[in-house]
């Protein structure tokens, strides 16, 4: 390969590369840790097997550094509020919400793509220093989605002193803290969304027993009136707007 799909090669890990964070995986600054990597004399053959360890890593980071544990929770948890745990399958979940990331996501890979991506593949910086720009973007990100509750708890966990400012947080904690934050935002998001289905199975069971129809399940028709409700406010679109919305605002 020539130099010039070499370079291309290991720029498309830069993004992959600036997401790396967690203390636990690296004892050094993942930034550092990245950039020496990339900026090593090694031979192609030697990059190549860096580039493909470090885009290895991309599913992690994806569910660690990114909105796709509160989408993918939020959905899972309205699939089994309509009733229906295995409809619509796993995978159609996942391809949603991946698809819900990527535009949650755009300013922020609009960021690294500018300020990292495009510099080092016209050979403007270093491979260190579109790493350490490729992070900033990412750790603004996460940061205004963390609780400073959160970040505490981790902190405390640790035994870590307190940052004496936002930067001086590393990724480390940063990390379990905004993994924590995501799954609390989750959570709160499927009890609202649970709320309207379970008045409506509540009304379905009171006028099934004022009835006398006790044997007939609930659900039974509960089921198609969650369907109906449920079509007639388009309701995909109406939770992939919200779930949107909360990382724009």
């Amino acid at each position: 390969m020539t130099r010039e799909s070499n370079r291309r090669l290991l720029a498309a890990a830069l993004t992959s590369v600036s997401l790396i964070a967690s203390g636990a995986v690296f004892a050094a600054s993942p930034a550092d840790m990245a950039g020496q990597l990339l900026a090593q004399d090694y031979t192609p053959a030697m990059k190549h097997f860096v580039v493909l360890t470090m885009l290895s890593l991309i599913p992690l980071m994806l569910i660690a550094m990114t909105s796709f544990t509160r989408i993918v929770i939020v959905l899972a948890l309205l699939r089994h509020a309509l009733g229906l745990p295995q409809t619509p399958p796993n995978s159609v979940i996942i391809t949603l919400s991946i698809c819900l990331t990527y535009f949650s996501m755009m300013p922020v890979v609009q960021d690294i793509h500018q300020g990292a991506i495009t510099p080092y593949l016209e050979n403007q910086i270093t491979a260190q220093e579109a790493v350490d720009r490729g992070a900033a973007p990412l750790r603004r990100f996460m940061i205004g989605q963390t609780r400073e509750s959160d970040l505490a708890a981790v902190l405390q966990m640790s035994r870590a002193p307190a940052p004496n400012a936002v930067e001086d947080i590393s990724f480390g904690h940063l990390v379990p803290a905004f993994l924590f934050s995501e799954l609390r935002t989750a959570f709160q998001i499927g009890f609202v969304i649970f709320l309207p289905f379970l008045l409506l199975d509540l009304v379905v069971a009171a006028v099934l027993m004022g009835l006398g129809m006790i044997m007939v399940p609930p659900s039974t028709i509960s089921l198609p009136l969650k369907l109906l409700l449920f079509i007639l406010i388009d309701g995909w679109i109406l939770v992939s707007q919200a779930l949107l919305s909360s990382y724009w605002t």
